[in-house]
This record gives structure tokens, C-alpha cells and sequence, in this order.
């Protein structure tokens, strides 16, 4: 497949866009274990972003029934013609995803997964949209940098964790189920990459999200400081004020943002509130 998609990329004129973070997969295996991964079924509309030279969506088509492939370089068209001919239950989309709105695109399409090499420069703003908006989608895993990775599957008091991590768990239960190295992409980036998936509806309770992500980010405000500090800072309160909400939830006094678990900032919302 490599030696096909080089030669096709080759033949279209095609040059990559370094800004859009272009790097495709080209390995077999990699693909058919991605889509293995994702729990996609022959019932199931796939939903991919940033279909880039198609190697994805193809193995993607061959299982789901069908699969909603957006794309925003417009120069990959008739490289894409000739990796999805024949595959009838593709449809590709040249338009920006993080444009599109959700509630809308959700009404018309229904229950969907979303299975996507993501491009590295667009990562944390799309898993967000579906986090915060998506209510459809039952299932996500995309292939991100390494490290991002591990901050989305961290846990409360490592390095890694942080605001983004404290957030997913609102809606989904996050795993890195594939590590990917570097050499398995056309061109080779810099970094290795991972597959993270989300399963949706293993979140947390929350008697509101919005007091709960305003919560998030004031604890991550400022990671030297203690919560106390932040909460000072970012709600307007007194200290003593700051110091007694922390005490009822039986945090410790100089408690910092990120030794925090998402059920206790899901208490702490609660408090502010």
C-alpha cells in the first residue's frame, strides 16, 4: 500500500502542506488494527477528519456502513477519487470540521463514531467540540502526538494531568490503545503518536457542566499556585471564603489543581456554586 499511495500522491502532482501537519498512514496492518480498535461495526456511520490521502477511510469503508470523510485541502480531490473508487458508501466532505455545527450535522446524520488520524495542529479543539457539543456520537478514537496522549489518559497528581484530562472524564472514559511510531507515516513526522479512545456515557456526574468546567480551569489557572490562590484569583472570593470551601470538601489546605480527581472537581463545582 505504500508503494501505491507514494505512487499516487506522486502522479496528482500532489505536495504536501507542512501547516496542515500532513502525515499519512500507509501501513496495512496499522489501518485494519485502528479500525479494529474503534469498535466500529457493518451497522455503524463513521465520521473521520482530516481524510487526507484516504488509506483510513478505505479501511474504514470495507467495515462500517458508512463513513462521513471530511477534508479541508481541496488538492487532495482526485487523489481521493482514485484511493475511494469504488467504495459507494463514502461521502467526502472539503470543508472544515471545527466550522461545522454540530447540533445541525448531528440531526441529519444520527448515532456515529468518529475514527481519525487527526491533524496534530487541530487535536485538542476537535476532541473539545465532541466533548462539550457532541451529543450523538457514540465512540471516539483518533491518533494523536504521544504526549497528548498521555495528558488526555492521565491521572490526578502525575505531570501530565491537566484542565483538558479533568474535562474529557466529563463526558467519556479515555484509554491509549495503540502506541504508533513514527516510521509508520508518509512523510515521517518528528514525534511517535498513539490511539486514544473515548467511550462515551462512562463520565462523571454533574449537576452542571458549565460550573464544572469554569471549576476546571480555574484550578489549572496557574499550576504553581496552590487551589486556594486560584480560586482567590479567578472567582472574585476572600480567602477565608476560599479556605472554607476547600475544607468542606476535605481537601487538604494547600491542595493544588492537579491533585484533584474529576469526581472531586465535580464536588468543589458543587460548593462554588
Amino acid at each position: 500500500m505504500e508503494t501505491d499511495i507514494k505512487t499516487i500522491l506522486s502522479e496528482c502532482g500532489f505536495g504536501f502542506k507542512k501547516q496542515l501537519g500532513q502525515n499519512f498512514i500507509t501501513d496495512k496492518n496499522l489501518l485494519a488494527s485502528i479500525v479494529a480498535l474503534s469498535g466500529v461495526t457493518e451497522d455503524d456511520t463513521v465520521v473521520e477528519i482530516g481524510c487526507g490521502a484516504g488509506t483510513l477511510t478505505r479501511a474504514l469503508a470495507e467495515k462500517a456502513k458508512r463513513v462521513i470523510a471530511f477534508e479541508v485541502d481541496k488538492s487532495l480531490q482526485p487523489v481521493l477519487a482514485r484511493t475511494l473508487a469504488g467504495y459507494d458508501n463514502v461521502e467526502v466532505v472539503f470543508r472544515d470540521f471545527l466550522k461545522c455545527p454540530l447540533a445541525e450535522f448531528e440531526s441529519s446524520v444520527g448515532g456515529y463514531f468518529v475514527v481519525a488520524n487527526l491533524p496534530y495542529y487541530v487535536t485538542t479543539p476537535l476532541i473539545m467540540k465532541f466533548i462539550e457539543e457532541g451529543e450523538k456520537c457514540k465512540g471516539l478514537s483518533v491518533m494523536v502526538q504521544e504526549e497528548v496522549a498521555d495528558r488526555l489518559c492521565a491521572k490526578a497528581g502525575s505531570p501530565e494531568y491537566g484542565a483538558i484530562t479533568a474535562m474529557v472524564a466529563l463526558r467519556a472514559e479515555c484509554a491509549k490503545v495503540k502506541r504508533v511510531p513514527r516510521t509508520l507515516f508518509y512523510p515521517r513526522p518528528n514525534v511517535d503518536s498513539a490511539v486514544v479512545r473515548f467511550t462515551f456515557g462512562k463520565g462523571i456526574e454533574v449537576a452542571d457542566r458549565q460550573a464544572y468546567k469554569k471549576t476546571v480551569h480555574a484550578a489549572f489557572s496557574s499550576r504553581r499556585k496552590t487551589l486556594e490562590n486560584n480560586l482567590v484569583n479567578c472567582f472574585n472570593m476572600t480567602r477565608a471564603r476560599a479556605q472554607q470551601v476547600i475544607e468542606e470538601c476535605g481537601f487538604p489546605p494547600k491542595a493544588r489543581g492537579e491533585t484533584l480527581t474529576p469526581e472531586q472537581f465535580a464536588l468543589l463545582s458543587e460548593k462554588l456554586k
